[in-house]
C-alpha cells in the first residue's frame, strides 16, 4: 500500500534510546518481534502523523507531557485497540482510527493512553514482560541494542515468547489503573475544552462486551478490561461539568484529513472515489480522490487532483509530499524531487519528507546528495525502517559496503531477526576501521546476536 510507507512495527536503535530505562526497550523489542510475528507494521506518513499531533497536542499538553517528544503513531491493524509501552509514543491501531466517529472520540483515546504515561502505569510493565515471557513459553530471542552515549555497550538479549496471548499479558491494564487513567483522561479534556461527550461514546461502543467470552471481545477490551461502572463514571462527569466545549474547526479538520488519507489508501479505489464526494473540505476530497487514482495508476487524474488540493493550500507541505510520491512511484525522478524539496522548504524538520526527499535524490541518482538527506533523517527518526533501507543502498552505491552492512545489521536487529543481524554485524566489523562509530554500531549489534544465540541454546 503507498502510504508514504509502511514500516515494519520495530523500534530502531539511536542515540535517543541511550536514555530509555533497560527493561522498556527490551519491552519495545519484544512488542516489535510479537508485532511482527503477527503481521503488524506501522504506517509511517507525514501527513497523518501531523493530523494526529494536531489532535494530540491540547491533551498532552493538558497532561503535563513533552509535546515534542511524544508522538502518536499508526499501527496497520484493522482492530480496535491502541496503547502504550513507553514514556514518549501512543500507538493507536488505524482500525481505531476508522471506527471512531468524532474527533472527541480519538482525542478520548488519546487522553487515556495518555494517563498510563503520565500517571506512572508503565513502572509495572517490568513485571508485565517477565510474566507474558513465563506466559509465552518458548519464544524469540530478541536483544537490547541499547548502547550508551559514546561507548560500544551492548545489553544483554532476552527472551520471549510472540504469542498473542502474551502481548496482551504484556499490554494489559488492571481496572485500577483504567480508572485512573479515565478520571486523569477526563480531566485532561475538561481543561483542553474537549468534549468528554467523546469518552462516553467510547465506553458506550464496548458496553456488553464483558459478557463475551474471551475470544469474542474486542482486543480494546482485552488489554483495557473495562466495565459498566466506568460508563457510570464516565456519564457522572459529564453530568457533574458539562459540555463547555467550544467548536473546534481544527480538530475537525484534521480528524477528516487522517480518516480520509488512511481510508483512501487501505480501502478500494472505487470506494474512495464513491465516499470523497461527501467530504466537506474540498482540498480533503481532491486529495483522497489523488490517492485514488494513482492507485489506479492514472498519473494525470492523480496530478490534476493533488494540484487541485495545492491550489486551496499553495503552503502545504503534506500535499507536496504526496505529489511527490505520487511521482516518484510513477518514476518521474526529476519532478518528484522538485515536489519533496518544495515540502522540505515548508517543512524542514519532518523527518517523514526528509526521508522521502532523500529517497527521490537516491532514485535520480545523486548518491551523495541523498546519503546526506538520509543521514539527517534518521538522526531524527529512529523507528523509519524503509529509511534504513535507503541508507543501506545509498552506502552500498557510494562505495562503503560496512556502513552499509552496519545499516542493514541494525535494520534486521530491531526487526527481532538477530541471526540475520549478525551476519551483517560480522561484516561490517571485518570491514570497518577498529573504534570507528560504524565499527561499534556494528558491534553493538553483533555482541547482542551472540548474547541472543548462547541463550536460544541453553533453551534448548
Amino acid at each position: 500500500m503507498p502510504i508514504s510507507h509502511v514500516a515494519t512495527m520495530a523500534f530502531e536503535r539511536g542515540s535517543r534510546l541511550a536514555s530509555i530505562p533497560a527493561f522498556l526497550l527490551a519491552a519495545a523489542l519484544w512488542i516489535a518481534a510479537a508485532a511482527q510475528s503477527h503481521a503488524q507494521s506501522l504506517i509511517r506518513d507525514p501527513d497523518i502523523e501531523h493530523g494526529l499531533r494536531e489532535l494530540a497536542f491540547p491533551i498532552l499538553r493538558a497532561a503535563g507531557l513533552n509535546t515534542n517528544r511524544v508522538r502518536v503513531l499508526v499501527v496497520k491493524d484493522d482492530t480496535f485497540n491502541a496503547f502504550v509501552i513507553d514514556y514518549n509514543t501512543i500507538y493507536v491501531n488505524h482500525g481505531l482510527i476508522l471506527s471512531v466517529d468524532s474527533p472527541e472520540m480519538l482525542q478520548a483515546v488519546i487522553a487515556h493512553e495518555a494517563a498510563h504515561i503520565a500517571n506512572g502505569h508503565l513502572a509495572r510493565r517490568a513485571e508485565n514482560l517477565r510474566a507474558a515471557q513465563r506466559a509465552a513459553g518458548f519464544g524469540t530471542a530478541l536483544a537490547m541494542i541499547a548502547a550508551a552515549a559514546g561507548g560500544g555497550e551492548a545489553a544483554a538479549g532476552i527472551a520471549a515468547g510472540t504469542s498473542a496471548s502474551a502481548l496482551r499479558s504484556f499490554l494489559g491494564h488492571t481496572r485500577a489503573e483504567e480508572a485512573s487513567a479515565d478520571r486523569s483522561a477526563a480531566g485532561y479534556l475538561r481543561w483542553a475544552e474537549i468534549s468528554p461527550s467523546g469518552m462516553v461514546a467510547l465506553h458506550r461502543k464496548f458496553a456488553g462486551q464483558e459478557l463475551l467470552s474471551e475470544a469474542n471481545q474486542d482486543p480494546y477490551m482485552r488489554s483495557h478490561p473495562t466495565s459498566r461502572e466506568r460508563l457510570r463514571a464516565a456519564e457522572a462527569f459529564l453530568d457533574e461539568f458539562g459540555d463547555r466545549a467550544k467548536p473546534d474547526p481544527n480538530a475537525d479538520y484534521w480528524f477528516a484529513r487522517v480518516k480520509g488519507k488512511l481510508s483512501a489508501f487501505l480501502r478500494s479505489p472505487s470506494w474512495t472515489l464513491r465516499r470523497a464526494r461527501e467530504e466537506s473540505a474540498r482540498d480533503i476530497r481532491l486529495m483522497r480522490e489523488a490517492a485514488a487514482h494513482h492507485q489506479n495508476r492514472n498519473l494525470g487524474a492523480a496530478l490534476s487532483a493533488i494540484d487541485g488540493a495545492l491550489a486551496i493550500r499553495p503552503e502545504d507541505p503534506f500535499y507536496y509530499e504526496l505529489k511527490g510520491q505520487i511521482l516518484l512511484e510513477n518514476r518521474r525522478f526529476a519532478q518528484a524531487v522538485d515536489a519533496y524539496a518544495k515540502a522540505m522548504e515548508l517543512a524542514p524538520r519532518d523527518a517523514l519528507i526528509m526521508a522521502g526527499y532523500g529517497r527521490a535524490l537516491l532514485a535520480e541518482g545523486r548518491m551523495k546528495d541523498a546519503l546526506q538527506v538520509l543521514e539527517k533523517a534518521r538522526a531524527r527518526d529512529y523507528r523509519n525502517l524503509r529509511l534504513m533501507q535507503d541508507l543501506g543502498v545509498a552506502y552500498a552505491k557510494l562505495g562503503q559496503p560496512g556502513m552499509a552492512a552496519t545499516v542493514t545489521a541494525e535494520r534486521y536487529a530491531l526487526q527481532g531477526r538477530l541471526a540475520d543481524a549478525g551476519i551483517h554485524a560480522r561484516r561490517a566489523v571485518g570491514q570497518l576501521p577498529e573504534g570507528s562509530p560504524g565499527w561499534q554500531r556494528a558491534q553493538d549489534v553483533l555482541i547482542a546476536a551472540e548474547r541472543a544465540e548462547k541463550s536460544k541454546r541453553k533453551r534448548k
